[in-house]
This record gives C-alpha cells, sequence and structure tokens, in this order.
C-alpha cells in the first residue's frame, strides 16, 4: 500500500503529493486526512495524507512513511474535498489550503506543546483484600490509612487533595496509582433560559424557512427585530433531527454577547471558536467538535471550516460584513465555503443583516436566494430618530468635535442615568504630527504613510507594517519645538470628553483596549451593568450590542467611510451608520442619533437618516449598473508585488499584455496602476482590475499566470477574485 502525502513545506515549487510507501505496522491504522511523519530529503517532516493507492507507477526508488502522528486526529471526507476547492478558488497551495483549516495546535507541523489539560486522580491499584489487608498491618499509618477507606468508597479522587508525601507512601508500595482525566477549559455551562416568546414577524420567518431545504434564505430584519431568537430557533430544531449547525458572526467583540446567550439555551452543547481564544481554549473547542460531543459552533470566519459531521444548518450574521472575507493567502470568503458544505450536505444557509450586502440583496430580488423581511423592531422599542447635523456651521462657533446638539443630548442623557455611544472610526490620538516651523511630517519610512500618535505610550504607529518611534518634543528636521497634531482619533476623544464631561464615567473600545484576551466581554459586561456612562469605540461597537439604557448614539465624523476611494465606500457608510443607529433605543426608552457631517446633503446621509435601506439599494444598485460594478459585474484583483520598483513595474505590463491575449474580449481590463496602498513594510504593489459577466478562459488564465510567478522569488503575484478592498 502506499500513501500520497502532502508536506508542510508551503512553497508553490513543490505544491504536489509524495508517494511513500505504508509499512505493514501502520497499514491497519492510517487513513486519507491523518498527519504523518515522513523522510524528506535528510529530514523528517510533517505531512497530510490525501490519498491511499494499493499501486504506484513511480521510477524511483520510494521511503517509508516513518509513523502516524496523531491517530485520533484525521480529517474527514467533507473537510478533504472543502480544502481542494478553497485551494481551486483562490489559487493557493494544497498545503495552505489545508493549514488555513486547522487551529494553530494542530497544523501540519511539528508541534512542541501539548495543549491537552488534565485533571489528576489516584485510585486503588490492588483488590479490596489487599487493602485491608494492609490497614491491618500498619494502624499507625492513620493519614495513609484514611485515604484508603476513601479509595474504597469512591472509585477515584482528586490528587491534589492531599499531601504529595501522604500519597507517596502508598505509590511507592503500588497500594494506589494516577489515572489522569482530560478536561475542556471552557465547559460547564448551565441552561438557563429555554423559552422564546415569538413576535408575528419572528413566527412568519420561521414559518418561511425550510430546515430540510437546500436554499439560501435571506434574512432582512432591521435592528432589534429579534434574528438572534430566529437563528437560536432554527438550530433548537435543527438539533432536534440531531443534525449539526454552524453560526458565524463578524466580530470577536460579539462573540461574547452572543454566545452567552447559546448558553443560557443550550449549555455545553456549545463550541466556540474565534482569534480570541488561546490556542489551548481552541485545541479543547476542537477536539470537541472532532469527538462528536456538540451539536453547536459559534465564531468567527475560521470556524466554517470546524470538523462538525452531519451538518444541518449554516448561518450568517451580520452577512454584508467584510471581516467574513480574509484579506492575506488565502483569499476566501466564508459564504463561498458555506455554500461548498451546504451542497455537500444538502442544507440551508441562513443570512441575516439590517443592511444586506447589495450582491445579496440582488440575488435575493432575483429568486436566487428566498427573502424573508422583518421590518419591525421586537417588544415596544422603536426605531431611533436620526437627526443631521452640518459641522461647517458648528466649525463657525468654534464646536471642532462636539456641535451644540450632540453635547446637550449627552448632558441630558447623564441627567437622565441613561447612556450614550459614541462612534468614531479611527483609532489612536491624532492622524498626523507635522512641524508648523518647516513641514515636516512623521511617516513610515517602510509604508510611506503618515504614522499616527498614540498619546498613552506617547509613540508614532504605521498601522500597516507595525512601525514604531517615540516621539521627541522637537521636530527631527529643524529642531523647533513646534510639532502640532492633527486630526482625531479615538483616545484624543476620550480625552475630550472627559474635559467637556468630567462627571461621566467613559470607556473606550477600539484595538488599542481589546488587546489583552477577553478584553472585549469585560468592557461591554462593564457598561451593561451601567459601570459607564459612555462607550466610544470604533466600528466594532456598530454591530450587534444590544444594551436596554442606550438612548444616544452620536457618529462623530459620518464622512470618515464616504470619501474613501472606492466604489463600495457608500455601502460600507449604510451599513456601518444604519448599524450604530440601531444600537439606541433597544428597550421601552426612546433612541436618538445624531450624525456629524460636512455633507449635510449626501444621498446615503439622507438614506440613513429615513433608514430606508430598499431606496439606498436603488440608487446604488444604478450607479453599479451604470459604471459595471457588482453584482452586475464580477471583479478579480491582480497585484505585482516586489522590493525592486522598476522590476515591479516592468512585470506588471508584462501581466497586463498576457491578459490581452488570453481573456475573453469582454472582459474589462483596468490598469496598470499603483495599488491603492502603494508601498507596505518596503515593497511596492502594482495592480490590475479585471471585470467580467462570464469568461470562460479567465480561471486557467490566472492559474497559468499564477504558475509562471511560482519560481519567481524576486516578484510575487496576488490573485484575489471578488475583492472586497480595491
Amino acid at each position: 500500500m502506499y500513501a500520497e502525502v502532502l508536506v508542510e513545506y508551503s512553497a508553490k515549487s513543490i505544491d504536489k503529493t509524495f508517494t511513500y510507501i505504508i509499512p505493514e505496522i501502520l497499514r491497519k491504522d492510517i487513513k486519507v486526512g491523518m498527519k504523518v511523519l515522513v523522510p524528506f530529503g535528510s529530514k523528517k517532516i510533517n505531512g497530510f495524507v490525501t490519498k491511499i493507492v494499493d499501486n504506484h507507477n513511480s521510477s524511483y526508488e520510494l521511503k517509508e512513511i516513518s509513523s502516524i502522528i496523531d491517530k485520533h486526529f484525521c480529517l474527514n471526507d467533507e473537510l478533504m474535498k472543502l480544502g481542494s476547492f478553497l485551494q481551486s478558488k483562490t489559487l493557493c497551495t494544497k498545503i495552505t489550503a489545508y493549514q488555513t483549516m486547522l487551529p494553530s495546535s494542530l497544523k501540519v507541523k511539528e508541534q512542541k506543546t501539548n495543549y491537552s489539560k488534565y485533571l489528576t486522580y489516584i485510585k486503588l491499584n490492588k483488590s479490596k483484600a489487599e487493602v485491608e489487608e494492609y490497614i491491618n498491618k500498619y494502624p499507625r499509618r492513620i493519614k495513609q490509612i484514611d485515604i484508603l477507606k476513601k479509595l474504597l468508597l469512591e472509585s477515584k479522587i482528586l490528587k491534589n487533595t492531599f499531601s504529595s508525601a501522604t500519597l507517596n507512601v502508598l505509590f511507592n508500595e503500588k497500594i494506589i496509582c494516577e489515572e489522569k482525566e482530560q478536561i475542556y477549559r471552557l465547559n460547564n455551562h448551565k441552561i438557563e433560559n429555554n423559552n422564546i416568546t415569538f413576535t408575528k414577524e419572528q413566527q412568519i420567518a420561521l414559518n418561511s424557512i425550510d430546515i430540510n431545504s437546500e436554499d439560501t434564505y435571506l434574512l432582512h430584519g432591521i435592528t432589534g427585530s429579534g434574528k438572534t431568537e430566529v437563528y437560536i430557533e432554527l438550530i433548537k430544531r435543527v438539533v432536534g433531527q440531531n443534525k449539526k449547525a454552524i453560526m458565524l458572526v463578524p466580530e470577536i467583540s460579539l462573540t461574547a454577547q452572543i454566545v452567552n446567550k447559546f448558553y443560557s439555551h443550550f449549555g455545553d452543547d456549545v463550541a466556540i471558536f474565534h482569534s480570541g481564544l488561546s490556542n489551548g481554549e481552541k485545541y479543547d473547542e476542537y477536539l470537541k467538535i472532532l469527538r462528536d460531543e456538540v451539536h453547536i459552533v459559534v465564531g468567527t470566519r475560521s470556524a466554517i471550516f470546524t470538523p462538525l459531521t452531519n451538518l444541518g444548518i449554516i448561518i450568517i450574521d451580520e452577512e454584508h460584513s467584510e471581516t467574513f472575507k480574509q484579506d492575506s493567502n488565502p483569499r476566501y470568503h466564508a459564504l463561498d465555503m458555506a455554500e461548498f458544505r451546504k451542497k455537500y450536505n444538502h442544507i440551508p444557509i441562513i443570512l441575516g443583516s439590517a443592511t444586506p450586502s447589495l450582491e445579496s440583496m440582488a440575488r435575493a430580488l432575483k429568486g436566487v436566494y428566498k427573502y424573508i423581511p422583518m421590518r419591525k423592531r421586537a417588544g415596544t422599542s422603536v426605531l431611533p430618530t436620526v437627526e443631521i447635523v452640518d459641522m461647517s456651521e458648528e466649525m463657525k462657533k468654534r464646536n471642532t468635535i462636539f456641535s451644540s446638539v450632540l453635547k446637550s443630548k449627552i448632558l441630558d442623557r447623564l441627567i437622565k442615568k441613561e447612556q450614550t455611544i459614541l462612534l468614531l472610526n479611527r483609532r489612536g490620538y491624532s492622524t498626523v504630527i507635522s512641524c508648523k516651523a518647516c513641514g515636516f511630517t512623521y511617516k513610515c519610512p517602510y509604508c510611506d504613510i503618515a504614522l499616527t500618535y498614540h498619546k498613552s505610550s506617547n509613540n508614532l504607529r504605521c498601522h500597516y507594517c507595525g512601525y514604531t518611534i517615540f516621539k521627541d518634543d522637537e521636530c527631527p528636521e529643524c529642531h523647533e519645538k513646534a510639532l502640532t497634531d492633527y486630526g482625531l482619533g479615538t483616545e484624543k476623544l476620550e480625552l475630550e470628553i472627559k474635559k467637556i464631561f468630567p462627571e461621566a464615567r467613559t470607556i473606550r473600545m477600539d484595538a488599542d483596549t481589546t488587546r489583552n484576551k477577553g478584553a472585549h466581554e469585560v468592557i461591554i459586561n462593564k457598561f451593561r451593568n451601567h459601570e459607564y456612562d459612555i462607550l466610544l469605540g470604533t466600528q466594532m461597537i456598530s454591530k450587534g450590542l444590544n444594551f436596554p439604557l442606550v438612548t444616544l448614539v452620536g457618529v462623530i465624523n459620518a464622512d470618515s467611510t464616504l470619501n474613501i476611494p472606492d466604489f463600495r465606500s457608500g455601502e460600507r457608510t449604510f451599513a456601518l451608520l444604519s448599524q450604530v443607529a440601531g444600537r439606541a433605543g433597544r428597550s421601552e426608552l426612546k433612541g436618538e442619533v445624531i450624525l456629524q457631517t460636512f455633507n449635510p446633503d449626501n444621498f446615503t446621509l439622507k438614506c440613513v437618516q429615513e433608514q430606508d435601506y430598499m431606496k439606498f439599494y436603488n440608487y446604488e444598485m444604478n450607479n453599479r449598473h451604470k459604471l459595471d460594478y457588482p453584482p452586475y459585474y464580477y471583479l478579480t484583483s491582480i497585484k505585482i508585488a516586489s522590493k525592486d520598483y522598476d522590476l515591479a513595474s516592468k512585470e506588471i505590463i508584462k501581466v497586463k499584455n498576457y491578459l490581452a491575449k488570453n481573456v475573453s474580449n469582454d472582459t474589462i481590463i483596468l490598469g496598470p496602476t499603483t495599488a491603492s496602498m502603494f508601498k507596505i513594510n518596503n515593497i511596492y504593489r502594482f495592480q490590475i482590475i479585471l471585470k467580467y459577466k462570464r469568461d470562460s478562459k479567465l480561471f486557467n488564465c490566472l492559474k497559468e499566470l499564477d504558475e509562471i510567478y511560482m519560481l519567481n522569488n524576486k516578484v510575487n503575484i496576488e490573485i484575489d477574485n471578488n475583492p472586497l478592498q480595491l
């Protein structure tokens, strides 16, 4: 017998399987999907069995597999095929595809850490008669006799209950022995709530979804309409058929709130999976899933790869979120992976959002997806009122950060003991530090972008490559003490709030304050318990969070995402502002939203004010149709990246010429041009955008391009199908 093995090296030049002999001793245990140790050159490395065959036709001498790394770990048939699909969809290497599907503790590489956690017990190692004989023989060993009498009544006792010195006497005479029991770090959750009273719209939604179908449903529910309760009921029905469920959420900050809700309904039948977990926690949760010990997985993008068998439903909450697309290799979208698993298992997908992506809504209106609207909030709450404030007028009154309207409304909430959420989608203290004397501006030497100032650590940081320098008091160019900060970040906003509202208890939630494990949950719980009056943060506070006392949402700079040169900037702005507006007035208390902007007549902002998704959708679709953008056309981005500027600029021209000769005449080729972020970490990037409806030649063309640059160590090609960032 022979095995085709994919080795752990991810170099494109060896992106293929290698044939090994399966030694007699391993034949009864080895399976496709197992990790094995194999000789490779002069080393022994890890690999992954992709195929087992009885014969081979290699002309060279074959080596034997050395050992199976873990007999209990094996990717099933579905995940093996999903890995192949991921590789073909993104043009990554085969091993990269499989590595992406696994947590770091189980990747196909040498593991030096044992992530298992155990409880150690002691139990009797002799018969009852022998133990009683020992007790009679040594009556003065009071402590040891006490332990033995307890063990005669109980099968095992935790080892740390007794002192080592006392136990060692019994261990040495082999009267007792140890037994280790593996435990999970995230366990012991009790079912606290199992009853949901559904609104009329929730009931209609539930009646409209056939959990035994192979359909994709778009649940278009306004903020606060009770989509989560619908998800929970659907999962209960699926679990009732002894099937499994995957629930994807876009942000780590959302998992804590949703997971607690799921724990209260399903107890320990839930595994969670996201990047905020430690390696040990991820290992435990993955093992629960692998061992068929849970029916439900809740997590972010990577949870779509978890090894649930007998899958019954996949739910993607906030489906419009761009976090479901991975922006590094392999550049996959969780929805594409979900579609594969849907077809494999013949199950439904539920896409939920208050602001669906234009692509999803277009599919729903065409009948490709089944459309389910939920237009009313659950309970007695109603949508908040939205007011647009013209900051150009406020600037004349010297109100640079807070408009007079927003100031007065924050003060009103403080008096009423209600809460406020403030959104500013830029972290740090200020966006630019510049010298008023000579014009010097701090820039990243590797990315050619202005450094962001962080006052708490007094350093300037590049948010692309991580380059950091300490900020001096004087200009490094002219040595004058004339450095001034421009722009506004969440750190500076927090200080301004403390100046204007000294009595307000303020907490900030952004990438800087949530670096530590569990920080998201701590901040959310403290704010929910009304330990703080004002929560300010970046877009991570905009989705899914539910705080009954929040009656005011203020958006400090509603223009920040509008001004990005990308055809999706309007869609992103509408989604972000609509979602954050939905945090207000989610109980019987009425909510208000203040949008501060320098473009008060902007159509997107007007649609947010009117809370009219369909009006925005029709306007935006009209623009997309005129300009040949998705969903009317597909997009592919091709980037050439190199440390050598001249080489990259020459190669992108070659790529353009190659494409012009090999793609269909209907495919539109835009570029080449510099990428939107031209220089990152000393690497120059040029870009070509392809627009197409159907192109039978394109995939093979892209594959050939990828192969052309496979062995080029000076130039890298990045191919991204349906990119979300241009």
